[in-house]
């Protein structure tokens, strides 16, 4: 049985599902999900994120968080946490920027949050040396201070797709059309978690909700509104969702979302106003949402760049050039990826962001 096939005896025993338990089970399934059975990453996966690209990402992501502790006193102890890590990759080079810091890393304690066994193991290799826990879910996570990074989490994170009808919304569904999967609506009905999108959408117009990314975000800037420290969130997307942003990437090429499920990277945009506003919810202050590439050149990258350049000619040389580029272009990632800050109400805001 493949996971298609689970889907469609699903549908034919509960009905069309939501976009939300479509991606749900798309990625996550424990026989056939996307995440729980390999390693997405790189040239041999299906897409590539910020700190495969780079080392100087890391880099710079932990000196922003290293500051923060200084800046707030640094406590002890602390955890040092991330929402999806991936090959633990950033986590690594976060680790090697930090390590002259004075007491940094003897006052961590690694939390890693991440659902897929095939990642967890990537990452107990990458990070072997610094023995980090694995827990699953921003709830677990201690209440002490807490430094934490989500670099692409939230946009993995299952949506619900309406489409407005008159003061009304239809929900996005996925049922079979001939055997094949297929989207379809349901009956227009009161969605009160949508009123306030009303007055700036127009008959037709389509909005995503991610249930998931308030809670989350909330259980991040609790622990920080009460113990102390920051998160840093980068992820694709802008302050307010509007339009179909659901998209499924195959070998590093756009895919249809709804042909071998199971076999593609699904993710949307994220909406970061729900997340400044959970985080407000939570007692937390957060930054002004500010472009990737404006983030990076104002801590530095360039700098960081024409040092690591200074030895190197030829290919490598090429690829770091490229790296940069990729990193902080409008045209590349700069502008498309945004980055927002959570900090205490009493502290300043974290370095490279603005309140």
């Amino acid at each position: 049985m493949s996971l298609a096939d689970h889907l469609a005896a699903r549908i034919q025993a509960d009905g069309p599902m939501s976009v939300a338990a479509y991606m749900g089970e798309c990625l996550l399934h424990p026989q056939y999900g996307y995440y729980t059975t390999r390693d997405p990453l790189g040239a041999q996966g299906d897409f590539t994120t910020a700190p495969e690209i780079s080392q100087m990402f890391g880099e710079l992501i932990g000196l922003v968080l290293a500051q923060c502790w200084l800046d707030q006193g640094a406590p002890a102890p602390f955890t040092l946490a991330e929402l999806g890590p991936g090959r633990g990759t950033l986590m690594a080079d976060l680790l090697r920027a930090t390590r002259g810091v004075p007491g940094f890393h003897a006052a961590m304690q690694i939390k890693l949050i991440e659902a897929s066994p095939k990642l967890r193991s990537t990452q107990a290799n990458t990070l072997e040396a610094y023995a980090p826990e694995w827990l699953n879910s921003a709830d677990a996570l201690p209440d002490q201070p807490l430094l934490l990074v989500a670099n692409e989490f939230y946009d993995a994170l299952p949506i619900r797709q309406f489409i407005r009808s008159g003061g009304h919304w239809s929900e996005r569904r996925i049922g079979l059309t001939d055997g094949r999967l297929a989207f379809g609506l349901s009956p227009a009905a009161p969605q009160p978690a949508l009123d306030h999108r009303l007055p700036d959408t127009q008959e037709g117009d389509l909005v995503e909700i991610c249930d998931a990314a308030a809670p989350v975000t909330q259980a991040i800037a609790s622990r920080i509104a009460a113990h102390g420290g920051a998160a840093l969130i980068v992820d694709y997307g802008d302050w307010r969702a509007l339009g179909d942003t659901l998209q499924a990437l195959r070998a590093h090429k756009p895919a249809d979302p709804l042909q071998a499920p199971g076999e593609a990277d699904l993710t949307a945009h994220v909406d970061f106003e729900v997340l400044a506003t959970a985080a407000k919810t939570a007692g937390c202050a957060y930054t002004r949402l500010t472009p990737q590439g404006v983030f990076l050149e104002r801590l530095g990258i360039t700098d960081r760049a024409r040092a690591l350049a200074a030895p190197l000619q030829g290919e490598p040389l090429d690829s770091l050039i490229a790296a940069h580029r990729r990193l902080t272009h409008p045209d590349e990632m700069g502008n498309l990826f945004k980055v927002l800050g959570l900090y205490p109400s009493t502290a300043a805001p974290l370095p490279g962001l603005n309140p």
